[in-house]
């Protein structure tokens, strides 16, 4: 769980995605706040519009309509690319949900349940991201947008140390909803992850982790990640001690690569390197890339517990 970012931030985290960012008329304080909770947050939600044009979709969704004020999201993402900011708080775009499935995008769970009830409020735990398409199955997608939503997904899950699997589908929170269509979640999932794995590789990217305002754990206000950054690869390479050899350690042997007659301990041995390396062989690498040294892919599937 994780406190809700600021305004401030959450442009700041998108811009330094590679996302261009237009801040819509008074989206930094427009919200449905009173209406009910905003955060603890756990992920992000992917909708389209039901709608074409640019500015009438980002009025649309600023402005709500009857029976459904606005904000309905938290940005709208134009066909070119564009993330339109409209909201900054509470907004009216998930709707009831399954409670499964929030358990399961709390888990980072690989793959998710079916949706088969609407018994939990979602606008308080997902901010929303509404794709301008006319979700017929015809509309296309162009290159420009896809990149978009993979690039605004992976900033906020990378200001919170979340992994792609925090990222969903309206279609895969509620029934009855078909959004988004045209584009697989699975294969979003994917590229988002692709991307958390490469670092940013956006006009302003730099190096070093963000900072994060909470994480999927107990205590919203801790600003720890959830999982243990990844080293470098040329830190394994001296024989490290380190708690996070151990906790990469027992990783692996939960994950039924272990090499060990031993431990895991905190001391990097030969038989941490070849457990990493059946791990590498389980992920399907193969000659070089599983020679048992982490690389950041192999470790950022591996979620191994964050040690501090």
């Amino acid at each position: 769980m994780a406190t809700p970012l600021t305004a401030d931030r959450l442009v700041a985290a998108l811009r330094r995605e590679g996302v261009r960012v237009v801040e819509h008329r008074s989206w930094r304080t427009h919200n449905r706040n009173h209406k009910g909770a905003w955060g603890p947050v756990n992920g992000v939600m992917i909708h389209h519009t039901v709608t074409s044009g640019t500015d009438a979709s980002v009025r649309l969704c600023y402005d709500g309509y009857s029976g459904l004020p606005g904000p309905l999201c938290h940005g709208v993402i134009a066909k070119d690319g564009t993330v339109h900011l409209v909201g900054n708080g509470r907004a009216n775009h998930a709707g009831l949900g399954d409670d499964e499935v929030l358990r399961a995008v709390i888990r980072e769970d690989s793959s998710l349940p079916s949706v088969n009830e609407n018994n939990t409020d979602g606008n308080a735990r997902f901010y929303g991201f509404e794709c301008v398409n006319l979700g017929d199955g015809d509309d296309p997608w162009p290159d420009a947008q896809l990149e978009a939503i993979e690039r605004a997904s992976a900033a906020i899950c990378r200001a919170y140390g979340w992994h792609a699997e925090s990222v969903v589908g309206h279609k895969e929170w509620q029934v009855g909803k078909i959004d988004p269509r045209g584009f697989s979640m699975e294969g979003m999932r994917r590229r988002i992850a692709d991307r958390l794995a490469g670092g940013r590789d956006g006009d302003d990217a730099s190096g070093g982790d963000d900072g994060a305002d909470g994480c999927h754990g107990d205590g919203g206000g801790d600003s720890s990640p959830r999982y243990q950054p990844f080293p470098g690869a040329d830190w394994f390479h001296p024989a490290p001690r380190s708690a996070i050899v151990t906790a990469m350690g027992e990783r692996l042997v939960a994950e039924g690569c272990s090499a060990y007659a031993v431990g895991p301990g905190p001391q990097w041995t030969d038989a941490d390197r070849r457990s990493y390396a059946k791990w590498q062989h389980k992920l399907g690498f193969r000659g070089a890339d599983a020679d048992g040294w982490p690389g950041r892919t192999s470790w950022t599937a591996l979620k191994v517990p964050y040690q501090g």
